[in-house]
């Protein structure tokens, strides 16, 4: 598996708090003092809190020595960081613009959702103990946990809500056949770890959206929602989101940018009871966390150990939103290929986010559509009325004199929110531009001048200055005067913030010592799946994919445009199966006379892109069949993609259904369902019990895995056991070999 790279992410602070009254809450105290601007004196920490990494690590590092601005304080240094963000990149291309990368390591990483399940009510309530199970999955993690790369391991890492929490292979995977089978390995090994520390009524989720988040009493335990002084929301309190400077910073400049808080719809499903009023008005979400606070999977190519190549994102000077997706991050060998790779997969975006659609159910409705795409898009939409094309009213949160100092003035037309589609094809490819890229994609006059000044050629620097448009969402006291030679956090600021279904990330700053990482692409549009074999499917087909488009040279563009509207097809109900989309007919020059253009494009299906269509396309899973071929796979991995990808071309087929369908079906079949659209707790609660059940190998459903059967998982085997060397005190020596001589006395039965 030649030439792919390690990838960077957001800087994950590790911030833990506890529920149960020690010294700890009074440094969670004082760290809450910090988040908001102010100084606190911490407690001393014992021994054991400090295993897990705890607050005082975070409120004496990096974070606590630089205060998050609120918006209204940055103004005066938008521009700045806007311009030094250029200049920053202009200096990264100057240092690295010729590296290249051959050694491909990767990892992934799938957030998870903990729900409380009260079985005798039938409710179910997010949990928000995962500050507290970070904590103890960290501790066991540092005590049993092993780091001499023997089998798999895994690391533990906090998100955006405190119902969520992130886990990764602690050891990358490598760039051998073999590896691909270690995915799904290390994913159920994950799992294992973190039931095991799990109550009783708790169970960890991998599903994009908790069906009643935002319905009712939805915490466990419960939160006021009138205390949300930063969401501005009428059913999230500030106490649903982990707390972290950034986190809260994001929430609120958005709403200030924007001049209200977020404005999400989405359509309702019809049914035979549905108020005509519901229809009317849809499902209407008012908070970033519709769109931040729910689990997802990513998958990246790190450094040589994924511990140590945390560095990678301590430079960065914002966290991305928490993603409902399957992402996966490609290190190309050198930055021609990787945008050539951005390009090819922004293609195919569309295609698999219809493929693994798992979201049926948004604020305790049935939904009309079957992923969360817009739902994200509109979550962090931090435009102004002029910008989103609505006439120019009274801006509730700034003055005219303020609005002057945002990009643009706040008043240039921006036809997307920051998380959408791409906009502009990248390769440096003057043909292809001119036939590809025909949708509007402002940039910034000035940032295109520089870059054009400095060389750098007009594809890249129109991308570039595209996403310089918007402004920074976050900005650190103390970190915005920086040498621009030697410092990225200004460009990552812009570039971290654009969230589109692909992304092209150049190599990050070198650490002395620290692993080289090169040009990397993220694929950004697939939804998180309920089972660990699905998740693996999905990761390892993206990654055959693309050494398939690099192997055969193939070409999959297709205008831009045309991407938008499978985009849009792609939130249709069962667009995996019924859906029609837009793609290349020959993906590489005809061999002969051909019908029609060999540029042409035309309407298929997933199962005709995946598997083929007459005898002038072949289809993704046949080439990537012959590309396991041509590098002589080994048999047993080649017998386990086979599996992941009869599994992806039945779902394509209709003959296994998406997770947004099947959770339809059960939702439609229980008895408690009054075809109203609405769903009540008690059948939410059934629902979620049915997908743990699933994961968890209890419950067979051949509805969604097909022949498929997941392996029940156990917990009692989910961490090696040290062979100790401490010395026993007389008192457990004697207690333990009198226990062992009452057993021997005893007879047997």
């Amino acid at each position: 598996l030649a030439g792919c790279l390690p990838a960077s992410r957001s800087d994950r602070a590790a911030l833990v708090h506890s529920t149960q009254p020690s010294a700890r809450d009074l440094r969670a105290s004082a760290k809450n003092r910090v988040l908001r601007g102010g100084h606190a004196e911490l407690p001393p920490a014992t021994p054991a809190q400090d295993d897990a990494g705890d607050v005082r690590d975070w409120a004496e590092g990096k974070l606590a020595l630089h205060r998050s601005l609120t918006l209204v304080e940055s103004l005066p240094h938008l521009r700045y960081v806007r311009t030094h963000g250029v200049l920053q990149f202009i200096s990264i291309m100057r240092r690295t613009q010729k590296d290249t990368s051959d050694e491909l390591l990767w990892g992934d990483e799938i957030e998870y959702i903990l729900v409380h399940m009260d079985a005798e009510r039938r409710a179910t309530r997010l949990s928000l103990r995962a500050p507290e199970i970070l904590d103890e999955l960290q501790g066991k993690e540092k005590r049993l946990g092993r780091t001499d790369g023997f089998g798999e391991a895994a690391s533990w890492h906090p998100e955006y809500a405190s119902w969520m929490l992130e886990g990764t292979p602690r050891h990358p995977y490598g760039g051998y056949t073999a590896d691909l089978r270690r995915v799904e390995d290390n994913m159920r090994l994950r799992r294992k770890r973190l039931l095991g520390v799990l109550r009783g009524d708790e169970i960890a989720l991998t599903m994009p959206a908790f069906p009643l988040l935002g319905v009712g009493v939805f915490t466990e335990p419960p939160l006021d929602p009138k205390a949300n002084a930063c969401t501005q929301s009428e059913a999230i309190s500030d106490g649903c989101i982990t707390p972290n400077p950034r986190f809260y910073a994001l929430t609120e400049n958005i709403r200030t940018r924007r001049g209200a808080t977020v404005d999400v719809r989405v359509p309702i499903r019809r049914e035979p009871y549905t108020p005509t009023e519901e229809l009317r008005r849809g499902i209407c979400m008012d908070a970033m966390a519709y769109g931040m606070g729910c689990s997802c999977l990513q998958v990246t190519f790190q450094a040589r150990n994924i511990d140590e190549s945390r560095h990678l994102y301590d430079h960065l000077a914002v966290l991305s939103p928490i993603l409902l997706l399957l992402q996966v991050t490609f290190q190309a060998r050198n930055i021609d290929e990787s945008r050539h790779l951005y390009d090819h997969l922004a293609v195919l975006s569309p295609i698999l986010l219809a493929l693994t659609a798992a979201t049926p159910v948004l604020k305790g409705r049935l939904a009309d559509t079957d992923v969360r795409w817009a739902t994200i898009s509109g979550s962090v939409d931090d435009r102004t009325p002029e910008e989103r094309g609505e006439p120019a009213a009274d801006h509730a949160t700034l003055s005219a004199a303020q609005r002057e100092l945002l990009a643009g003035g706040g008043a240039v037309r921006l036809p997307k929110s920051r998380y959408d589609s791409i906009s502009r094809y990248l390769a440096n490819c003057d043909g292809c531009h001119r036939k590809y890229n025909d949708i509007d994609a402002p940039v910034d006059d000035e940032a295109l001048a520089m870059l054009r000044k400095a060389g750098i050629d007009e594809a890249l620097a129109r991308h570039v200055a595209h996403l310089f448009v918007r402004d920074p969402l976050v900005i650190h006291e103390g970190r915005v005067a920086l040498d621009d030679e030697h410092e990225t956090d200004h460009f990552e600021n812009l570039q971290s913030t654009n969230w589109q279904t692909v992304r092209w990330k150049p190599p990050p700053k070198r650490k002395p010592g620290a692993p080289h990482v090169g040009w990397r692409v993220e694929f950004r549009s697939m939804e998180v799946q309920l089972t660990d074999f699905e998740n693996a499917a999905f990761t390892v087909f993206v990654v055959l994919v693309s050494r398939v488009i690099l192997a055969f040279d193939l070409n999959l563009y297709i205008p831009l445009s045309k991407v938008d509207e499978n985009m849009q097809r792609a939130h249709a109900r069962n667009a995996a199966a019924e859906g029609k989309f837009f793609f290349r007919k020959h993906m590489a020059p005809p061999s002969g006379a051909c019908l029609g253009h060999a540029d042409d494009c035309e309407e298929m299906s997933a199962l005709e892109i995946l598997d083929g269509k007459a005898d002038y396309f072949p289809g993704l899973i046949p080439l990537i069949f012959a590309y396991l071929d041509s590098i002589d796979c080994d048999p047993d991995t080649a017998e386990q993609m086979r599996v992941y990808l009869d599994f992806i071309r039945k779902r394509a087929s209709g003959e296994i259904l998406t997770a947004a369908q099947w959770m339809r079906s059960l939702i439609y079949r229980h008895a408690e369902y009054r075809h109203d659209s609405v769903v009540p707790e008690s059948v939410a609660h059934d629902l979620l019990r049915a997908i743990a059940e699933v994961a968890e190998g209890k419950r067979h459903e051949p509805r969604l895995l097909g022949e498929h059967r997941v392996a029940p998982l156990r917990t009692d085997d989910a961490w090696y056991v040290p062979l100790k060397h401490s010395r026993m005190s007389v008192e457990q020596r004697e207690a333990l070999l009198a226990a062992y001589a009452l057993r021997r006395s005893q007879p047997t039965q």
